[in-house]
């Protein structure tokens, strides 16, 4: 059978794939908000640990379509390591249609244009990229690694290798004060990057991470419900997209919209101006439904 450690997390997309741990936990793990990986230690399973569960799989699941190469930030693995493991998926997984994983700007600095054309060939096809924030101060509190400069520049060699990303913004990043001007920014870098898919989370303070800490202390201004529309607003009014794919449907938003872009971008602004004239009237998640 499949094995995993500790608990997993895929992005909601992935709700039907199946989940295969090539490597546990996250090379970076650094991230003030995030808590997913924080108990584990980043390493690459053994090629041979794999080779059973994919047989198992195969034998078990019945006809697998996707693939989700867990934990935080498999494309770190050596490309040769990830070759091998995409090779047996083919091999066991006749009706495999694509392999996704998430991907640290890191990762995407680290492998070359041509290892990931390689990877893309062999299946691993769509990469999930956390952008968080286009804003350069809002980056470095949130401890990313990167600049907004070098977030564009490592999105698109994935883009160069044929890669299809799916990418996430995190509203109320910047609190109150960096509202605006993260939401402008962070639409300037989607724009720059011209992903697939952009979707959006919200900043939500965790125990076991920094910014869970500042929040104890009562350092984090979180945005409430109007907050965060109003800073979506401006998100999508800053779009500049030709052809991808808009969503808010994960569990910790206020909001689930969801459209194509440009074609939708009219519809979801006025959606959010009548969120905004009426937030009595609006939509909203209720606190108890929302989540992680």
């Amino acid at each position: 059978m499949i094995r995993y450690e500790g608990k997993l997390w895929r992005p909601p997309s992935e709700a039907d794939s199946l989940i295969l741990q090539a490597t546990i936990g996250c090379s970076w793990n650094r991230c003030t908000f995030c808590a997913m990986y924080r108990d584990k230690r980043f390493r690459v399973r053994k090629i041979d640990d794999l080779r059973p569960e994919i047989a198992w799989a195969a034998q078990h699941e019945g006809r697998v379509h996707k693939v989700f190469l867990a934990d935080g930030d498999a494309l770190m693995a050596k490309a040769g390591y990830l070759a091998e493991v995409l090779q047996e998926l083919r091999a066991h997984l006749p009706d495999l249609r694509r392999v996704s994983c998430y991907a640290s700007p890191q990762a995407l600095a680290v492998r070359s244009v041509e290892e990931m054309a390689r990877l893309q060939a062999l299946g691993l096809t769509h990469y999930y990229l956390g952008i968080e924030s286009g804003d350069d101060a809002t980056l470095e509190r949130l401890d990313k690694g990167v600049d907004a400069a070098e977030m564009v520049r490592v999105a698109n060699k994935a883009h160069e290798a044929g890669v299809v990303l799916s990418t996430m913004i995190l509203l109320g990043a910047a609190g109150r004060e960096g509202s605006l001007r993260h939401a402008r920014a962070s639409a300037e870098v989607v724009n720059a990057i011209q992903p697939r898919f952009v979707s959006t989370l919200v900043m939500t303070p965790v125990d076991g991470t920094p910014l869970g800490a500042e929040a104890a202390r009562g350092m984090v201004d979180e945005l409430d419900p109007v907050e965060l529309a109003a800073e979506l607003r401006a998100l999508v009014a800053g779009f500049e997209l030709r052809g991808t794919i808009f969503r808010s449907n994960h569990a910790s938003n206020y909001l689930a919209l969801a459209g194509t872009l440009p074609k939708d971008k009219a519809k979801l602004v006025a959606t959010l101006d009548a969120v905004l004239a009426s937030p009595a009237a609006a939509p909203f998640v209720p606190e108890w439904l929302r989540g992680l």
